[in-house]
């Protein structure tokens, strides 16, 4: 966290992390959209990703907006110990847990929105849960991508069309709308490395892509 000179604090990302699964199986599924958006982040930042195995992740090391060194973590732990990296990083460089953002798929938000928040539950995300056990608490900032419902789907999340809809990949029209979606999510990073969190909140959670119609 950054104080300005109005002594009013921003929260300002050090730590970048998409959540995802390791393995091809799982490229270009809804729920790798964290990758995805780290990879997305990591191209316009000519920045590259290598496997640390210290960290159990891909980890980069790039130069943010004002020149501030920005790591950028994609943990190979599987979703549910995806806390492990982000805690072993955070120790490594003595970074707060407020500075770590945290991109992620969610289901309540339909496709084409995305919703920035500074703190809050997992939300039933597994990957999510396991960041929360490993900082020891809600209070940092996460970004939900949308990934929408499946028809006929169950509350519980052992549904099988959930689970399906969450581990499938998206179609040829989806992946067009996705692709806006991830040059969203890189401004809405760029935005909160330069005014912070909040700012970004203000401008682009209230922004949504949709395909035009034919």
């Amino acid at each position: 966290m950054k104080e300005v000179a109005s002594g009013q604090n921003l929260v300002i990302p050090q730590l970048i992390v998409g959540l995802g699964n390791p393995e091809q199986k799982y490229e270009r599924t809804r729920h790798n959209i964290g990758f995805a958006a780290v990879d997305s982040i990591a191209n316009m930042w000519h920045t590259s990703l290598s496997e640390n195995r210290k960290f159990k992740a891909e980890f980069g090391e790039g130069r943010g907006i004002k020149s501030d060194k920005i790591y950028l973590l994609k943990p190979l732990t599987y979703m549910n110990k995806s806390g492990q990296a982000i805690r072993t990083v955070l120790d490594w460089y003595k970074l707060p847990q407020n500075s770590v953002l945290i991109i992620y798929d969610d289901m309540d938000l339909p496709m084409g929105r995305l919703r920035l928040r500074l703190s809050g539950s997992a939300g039933g995300h597994n990957g999510m849960k396991s960041a929360i056990a490993h900082l020891g608490t809600q209070k940092f900032p996460r970004l939900r991508i949308g990934i929408g419902k499946p028809k006929n789907a169950a509350a519980e999340s052992r549904d099988p069309n959930t689970i399906g809809h969450v581990l499938g990949k998206f179609s040829p029209e989806e992946s067009q709308l996705m692709t806006q979606v991830l040059k969203l999510v890189v401004e809405a990073v760029e935005l909160s490395l330069r005014q912070g969190i909040e700012k970004a909140m203000s401008l682009y959670n209230s922004r949504s892509v949709s395909l035009p119609e034919d």
